[in-house]
């Protein structure tokens, strides 16, 4: 009895290092002329008897070894054989590739139109296609919506990039870009007098977000987090935009400063500029709008030698926002019992909002067979000078309007049912530091031929003065 459970025992270990050993692909299958979903195609590995077949809603699942680079095929009769090169994943991960197959008469191409990383509850994605998503905000938050499910806009209209997960507030959000934290205590009071956030689209290489559950390196419980990795340039190259909303350019390179292939220099410079005074003069507050957004932000990387990098991040972001209310007329009530509400404004509404950060990194990440240990040292300092002025008197009426078709004052004023006056003064300043030093780091444990385990690391303080 004691042998068979020792026996037991051992085929469950062995069942589990297993599991932990695979990866899952996940994805459907469609025509590429007609689109529609194609069954009983045939996806292996090429090279072994693993595989599986989709569903008559062209649906397949099929678990990978963990770790390796294989090359997915996929076959069926009265289709051409459609490879994919899938490249290693981490033990437990997710990936979705959605292909779209050609019929063996067909001239195209068979198209991978969609590949998507999930790990430990989290969303990777690179935004090569983001950018080709319309915005009127200009920033990349206002994005996400679109990549996680449980994530809405902020209650600010289209204006706004401020984002919920799961009814949680906009500031419960966790940003990383290349390690450092990024600090968002700026609270607008609406869509209208926000400005550009900090990560720039244009400066980006890869994205992770998860709007829950996502792993314990990220720190605090909050509902979600946002983790951004910068380009690591190799050549020369730029980029630029305008329209009428405004408009951004960035430049990125790379200089070999030393002997070694190693020695190298790496810069990313981005600008942005924006304005929504198009946008708001389409509000039913009629009046003078100048809003004006800039931001400017660098991100520069220095080899040291084979195992030692330096970084260094700054960014320097202005919103100012002037408004100058006139009138407002706002209609409701029914069809035969139209009223107005018409309001008359004296005064203005200053803003200006100016943040600034810098960071300095150095990271140790030698060979990982000759050092499984890697650490990397933080230091950054977050700045916010916020002001809000706003002497602002309002003198409202209830109208009723005549809504008969057949009368010679259709449209026109009949009777004032009330009159009132509002008068809103703030006088808003806050001048905010927050600095912050950290430790991460972590060593690499090879388990077995095929498997290894990372245990991850961090130390750090954060102070407000």
């Amino acid at each position: 009895m004691k042998k068979n459970f020792l026996v037991l025992a051992g085929l469950l270990v062995i069942g589990h290092l297993t599991a932990q050993d695979k990866a899952l692909l996940t994805g459907t299958v469609t025509d590429a002329l007609s689109s529609q979903s194609v069954d009983l195609v045939t996806v292996y590995v090429k090279g072994t008897n693993n595989a599986t077949e989709t569903s008559d809603k062209g649906i397949w699942r099929l678990e990978v070894p963990a770790n390796q680079r294989i090359v997915l095929v996929f076959s069926r009769i009265g289709y051409k054989e459609s490879t994919v090169d899938v490249e290693p994943l981490p033990k437990g991960a997710k990936q979705q590739i959605d292909i779209a197959m050609p019929p063996a008469d067909a001239m195209v191409e068979v198209e991978v139109r969609e590949s998507r990383i999930e790990q430990g509850g989290m969303i990777r994605e690179k935004t090569d296609e983001l950018k080709l998503l319309p915005t009127t905000t200009g920033n990349l938050e206002s994005m996400l919506p679109h990549l996680a499910l449980g994530t809405s806009s902020g209650s600010g209209g289209e204006l706004t990039s401020q984002y919920n997960v799961r009814g949680g507030n906009y500031d419960e959000n966790l940003v990383y870009v290349n390690d450092f934290e990024i600090y968002r205590p700026q609270l607008i009071r609406a869509g209208q007098q926000e400005g550009l956030t900090f990560p720039n689209i244009d400066l980006v290489q890869s994205l992770t977000f998860s709007s829950g559950g996502f792993e314990a390196r990220y720190g605090d419980k909050q509902s979600s987090v946002l983790d951004i990795h910068y380009k690591r340039p190799e050549k020369f190259a730029g980029s630029a935009a305008a329209s009428l909303l405004g408009g951004s350019a960035h430049l990125e390179g790379a200089y070999q400063l030393g002997k070694t292939k190693y020695q190298k220099l790496r810069y990313l410079v981005g600008a942005r500029y924006k304005t929504t005074s198009y946008l708001l003069g389409s509000l039913d507050v009629t009046g003078e709008y100048a809003p004006n957004f800039t931001d400017v932000q660098g991100y520069l990387t220095y080899d040291l030698n084979r195992n030692w990098q330096l970084g260094l991040i700054g960014n320097y972001n202005r919103s100012e926002f002037f408004f100058k209310p006139d009138e407002r007329r706002t209609a409701f009530g029914l069809v035969n019992y139209a009223l107005e509400l018409f309001s008359v404004f004296e005064g203005q509404e200053v803003d200006d909002f100016t943040t600034s950060m810098v960071g300095t990194s150095l990271t140790y990440l030698p060979e990982r067979e000759k050092n499984p240990l890697f650490v990397k040292f933080l230091a950054s300092t977050y700045r916010s000078d916020e002001n809000e002025r706003f002497d602002i008197i309002g003198r409202y009426s209830l109208r009723q309007i005549e809504s008969g078709l057949g009368s010679d004052n259709f449209g026109e004023v009949v009777a004032e049912l009330g009159a009132g006056t509002q008068h809103q003064y703030v006088r808003n300043f806050l001048e905010a530091q927050v600095s912050n030093v950290e430790v991460k780091g972590g060593i690499e444990f090879k388990v077995s031929p095929k498997r290894r385990s990372v245990e991850r690391w961090a130390v750090g303080n954060h102070s407000t003065p």
